[in-house]
């Protein structure tokens, strides 16, 4: 397995004025979200600064596998999703093998 990098941008139908969870299609998204976090694929994943770009880390055996499974996410199939960008990362430096550490 390789590990990749994904990008994704808020849109389309995407709500400015409400918050994730009050958003067209929520439960769906995040049911298909849970199923990938359940199944390891998805590692870690959360907007980055400025909540318009997502950045999601994946466990996948190639980059078409990674642009199919997320081509079934509710919200790419309605566009309040776009994948923009998925590179394969090499992992260097692993200071998360004990969990997250807790914010200071």
């Amino acid at each position: 397995m390789e590990f990749y990098a994904v990008r994704q941008r808020r849109g389309g139908a995407w709500d400015w004025i409400r918050d994730l969870r009050g958003q067209l299609g929520f439960e769906d998204h995040a049911r298909f979200v849970d199923g990938l976090v359940e199944s390891r694929f998805i590692l870690l994943g959360g907007p980055l600064q400025g909540e318009r770009e997502v950045l999601i880390i994946v466990n996948a055996p190639d980059e078409d596998i990674v642009r199919e499974r997320f081509a079934d996410d509710p919200w790419v199939q309605s566009g309040m999703l776009t994948l923009t960008t998925v590179e394969r990362w090499t992992i260097l430096l692993d200071g998360l093998q004990g969990g997250l550490p807790d914010p200071a």
